[in-house]
């Protein structure tokens, strides 16, 4: 079980039996909204968005719509700097390769996403956990780390945390910082659920206005897998450098693509959908609460966005091979750990944990490892 197997299993998972699923379940998009957006904008499209490659930074109305999202969140953003990306993920790797070296330091949430564990570490980064909980990260380690190790950069979700649901608090959010103004630290802040989560949650880059920080967000999760669009906003300075990056890399990103989320920002179609969703979320959420609670789990944080962070009090690496055998996929903790340390917890997906057959089940094989 690593985050190659949890690749694998997004793409060929049925979400019907994937409680560990890290996506909407496709009956949950507005196929109606994607349907239609992309027919508005093939009757539109002119000459340069059907045959050009589009622009370095990504395509302009793209940008002036972002600019104008990022406002709701309190990040000030000129369209110039910001970059579409091929989802978030893409974005996060053009930022690695433009201002970290391997061998350089990179401080990182316990638990965290283990896609993003593996990319650095591939890149031949020094991975250094820090205690992530429910109210921010262990400011007392985190510092221990950087006078140790002087790590170039800090990697965190900072609203709606993956795996744990938990959010960062003012307090945490600015010692964090003032961390890295001490120490000339880069802090990269992960998005990726922003559209699941209030607009006024603390953001470090609305703190911070881009200066120590770089902001990523996308929009796979929200409208479709599909839609590949993701953007970077940072300062001018750092905009140039992944510029050039992503220029060498892969030229532009697809201005049809930019455009179709473009006409989703401006119209309102996303802001609309995000909220049937959200509606929608806080039903399955109770409901996956009370199934967890009767199948005798409990939650390690508080349960809020799309993920629950549960104890079940076995080995879920164990459990999880005993699941697949009833063909329950599901994400076991040391998927989230750094050092690949095994434990009792596990990510669920509120949306695809419903089902009390999964949870009968889970019973069964718990009692069946504990016997």
């Amino acid at each position: 079980v690593d985050a190659s197997a949890l690749i694998r299993g997004m793409f060929q998972a049925d979400a019907r039996r994937s409680p560990g699923l890290g996506t909407l379940p496709a009956e949950w998009l507005d196929l109606g909204l994607l349907q239609s957006t992309l027919r508005r904008l093939a009757a539109n499209a002119d000459d340069a968005l059907l045959s050009g490659y589009g622009e370095p930074l990504g395509d302009e109305r793209l940008r002036r719509a972002l600019s104008r999202r990022l406002l709701d969140i309190a990040i000030q953003a000129a369209p110039d700097q910001i970059m579409s990306t091929v989802g978030a993920t893409h974005g996060l790797d053009l930022i690695t390769r433009a201002f970290l070296e391997p061998g350089d330091a990179v401080l990182v949430d316990d638990p965290g996403w283990a896609i993003e564990y593996a990319r650095l570490s591939q890149a031949g980064m020094r991975l250094l956990p820090v205690p992530r909980g429910a109210q921010g990260p262990d400011i007392g380690v985190m510092r221990r780390l950087i006078e140790e190790h002087r790590p170039r950069m800090y990697v965190t979700v900072s609203v709606l945390h993956n795996p744990t649901g938990a959010t960062l608090d003012l307090a945490h959010a600015h010692q964090v910082l003032q961390l890295a103004h001490e120490h000339d630290l880069l802090i990269v802040e992960d998005d990726t659920y922003a559209l699941f989560a209030p607009n006024h949650a603390p953001r470090l880059a609305a703190l911070d206005q881009l200066r120590r920080t770089i902001y990523v967000s996308g929009f796979s999760k929200m409208l479709s897998p599909a839609w590949r669009v993701g953007f970077v906003a940072a300062s001018a300075d750092r905009m140039a450098r992944l510029t050039e990056l992503k220029l060498l890399a892969s030229l532009t990103t697809s201005p049809l693509m930019d455009r179709a989320v473009a006409l989703c920002l401006e119209q309102g179609l996303l802001r609309k959908h995000a909220e049937r969703i959200a509606s929608r979320l806080a039903t399955a959420r109770q409901r996956c609460v009370r199934l967890a609670e009767d199948a005798g789990c409990r939650f390690a944080a508080t349960p809020a966005g799309l993920f629950g962070w549960v104890d079940v009090g076995v080995d879920t690496e164990r459990l999880a091979p005993a699941m697949m055998d009833q063909g329950w996929l599901i994400a076991p903790g040391i998927l989230f750990s750094p050092t690949r340390t095994p434990g009792t917890l596990m990510r669920i997906n509120f949306a695809t944990s419903q089902d009390p057959k999964f949870w009968h089940a889970l019973e069964r094989a718990r009692e069946a490892l504990r016997r």
